[in-house]
């Protein structure tokens, strides 16, 4: 019995080390070295002091900002240590329930704004911490913007179109714009 346990507690030990020390350690040491912005967080600062991430969303429910998708985190939206949908399926009534408030909510804030409401407003995503927004989402959202914060809604919608990020190579993905990107530059012009 010694002979077959000693051999095995040995290798435990060895692939512990290298899996658990050596190779997280390795990884963490590259990543810094080669993308030490993202290793780090993709920390925004202004100012010196840090205002958010570029990665991971935030919620903003001030009238004057643009807001994210909804997150579906908990026990607060837009929690890291717990990204993950709703779980919630197509037919489910809740998920019907949570739309319908958002919808209603996107409503109540720009009550004059008889567009359709673009999906990514009122729909969590897989993950729950999304930066970005559709461009779709962004217009919807300018008139709101603009009327509180007194200024032309052409110029926030320029604001957009400086800040949206295009499809990688040109075809994979979406248009979108980020969320904190934006606001931050509307903070700015004031």
């Amino acid at each position: 019995m010694k002979a077959l346990l000693r051999p095995a507690l040995t290798l435990f030990a060895i692939l512990t080390v290298l899996t658990g020390v050596v190779y997280p350690l390795a990884l963490t040491g590259v990543g810094q070295l080669l993308f030490p912005y993202e290793a780090s967080g993709s920390i925004v600062t202004v100012k010196g002091k840090p205002a958010g991430s570029a990665l991971i969303g935030q919620q903003f429910t001030s009238p004057g900002n643009f807001w994210g998708r909804p997150s579906a985190t908990g026990p607060y939206p837009y929690n890291t240590g717990a990204s993950s949908g709703s779980n919630l399926g197509p037919l489910n009534p809740a998920l019907t329930d949570a739309v319908k408030a958002r919808v209603a909510a996107l409503k109540a804030a720009d009550p004059s704004n008889d567009k359709p409401v673009p999906v990514d407003l009122v729909a969590t995503s897989a993950s729950g911490l999304d930066p970005d927004i559709s461009l779709a989402a962004a217009y919807y959202q300018a008139t709101r913007v603009a009327k509180i914060r007194r200024l032309p809604v052409e110029q926030v919608k320029t604001l957009i179109e400086q800040h949206a990020e295009r499809p990688s190579l040109g075809i994979f993905g979406e248009p979108r714009v980020n969320v904190l990107a934006l606001n931050l530059k509307l903070d700015g012009t004031r």
